[in-house]
């Protein structure tokens, strides 16, 4: 039996991972070279951005992440506080080189199982929210719903078990009518059969006060969310905020184009990337690839694809400004983003 969660952009922490993408697009549009790792802790009416950039680039790093805050459909007050410094030279000098910026462990995963490359479990999960979110923004009937919100789907060989959704609305709107709604119109599209299954939906209850006013939020705290469920294994480090010298972020990347090639060229069913860096070093230190039964395929993915940080830069164009939107409903499994681009091996 295998659970998976999803949140939608109005949770707390991926409000945090917004603005922080947000920040790093920014700066990037303005000076594609800018070096940024920025974090956003946010709650209860203050929001707190720190972190460390080098840039040509200059900009209202405060306004911008209130633009974002209202952007996702949240309008109390908050009060900024930004503190952002320049990189440490140290850490400038390995990356300077062509070396990665931090050590870490990244991992990347494909299967044929979806027309994603994902496992089932993960894309009904994460379906989930974003119909709870298209639902707000584009259909009118639907206006009581709020941003804030979580999914959770439960399976057991290949059947929908349990399906937990929680989401924010107004006032007005009744429990019992937020549950009909949520049932007919996000579950059991979705979810396909759902005879047997326990159903959850609001469990605790009304959902009015949500968001910063409810709770806090912080960049990178929603690490499972964002790759792979919790089902497969994630690195250490989380994405947002993050330029791509970072390879917490970048390498994952990489490590999923690998992945998702070997499979969708037939030479697997599934597949599971690992790569490991030393600070300051280009080589990874160790690079591997499996299937679910064992079989080895590093040598196929050195052959193909190059791990070294600038040349993951340039094979997936990553110095552009496209990261705010893997910062809600997960990176992996969408269209559009160079890491799921399927090319000829």
């Amino acid at each position: 039996m295998q659970t998976v969660e999803s949140v939608t952009m109005g949770h707390p922490d991926k409000i945090c991972d917004q603005i922080s993408d947000a920040i790093l697009d920014e700066y990037l549009r303005r000076d594609p070279d800018s070096r940024v790792a920025v974090e956003t802790f946010g709650g209860h009416g203050l929001l707190f951005i720190g972190g460390e950039v080098t840039s040509q680039a200059s900009f209202d790093v405060a306004q911008l992440a209130l633009s974002v805050y209202r952007d996702i459909g949240y309008r109390d007050e908050l009060e900024p506080f930004v503190n952002i410094e320049a990189q440490a030279p140290e850490i400038g000098r390995g990356v300077d080189r062509g070396g990665a910026g931090d050590q870490g462990i990244m991992y990347g995963y494909a299967t044929v199982e979806t027309l994603e490359f994902l496992p089932k479990i993960i894309v009904v999960a994460k379906s989930i929210t974003k119909r709870l979110a298209d639902l707000r923004l584009n259909h009118q009937d639907f206006y009581w719903l709020g941003p804030d919100g979580k999914s959770q789907v439960t399976m057991q060989g290949g059947e929908i078990k349990k399906i937990v959704v929680s989401t924010q609305h107004i006032e007005e709107v009744g429990i019992e009518e937020v549950r009909s709604r949520i049932l007919e119109h996000v579950v059991k599209p979705l979810a396909g059969s759902i005879e047997g299954a326990d159903i959850f939906i609001n469990p605790a209850g009304s959902f009015v006060q949500a968001g910063f006013s409810a709770d806090t939020g912080l960049t990178g705290r929603k690490i499972m969310v964002d790759t792979y469920g919790g089902i497969l294994p994630s690195g250490g480090g989380a994405f947002s905020g993050k330029d791509a010298t970072k390879v917490d972020r970048s390498a994952a990347y990489m490590a999923r184009f690998a992945a998702k090639n070997i499979v969708a060229a037939g030479h697997a069913k599934n597949c599971l990337v690992s790569v490991a860096y030393a600070i300051g070093q280009p080589e990874p230190v160790m690079l591997e690839a499996r299937d679910a039964k064992g079989r080895d395929l590093t040598a196929l993915v050195r052959e193909k694809f190059d791990f070294r940080p600038q040349a993951i830069i340039e094979r997936l164009d990553l110095r552009r400004p496209i990261f705010r939107d893997t910062a809600a409903h997960g990176h992996f499994g969408r269209e559009g983003l160079p890491w799921e681009e399927i090319i000829n091996l």
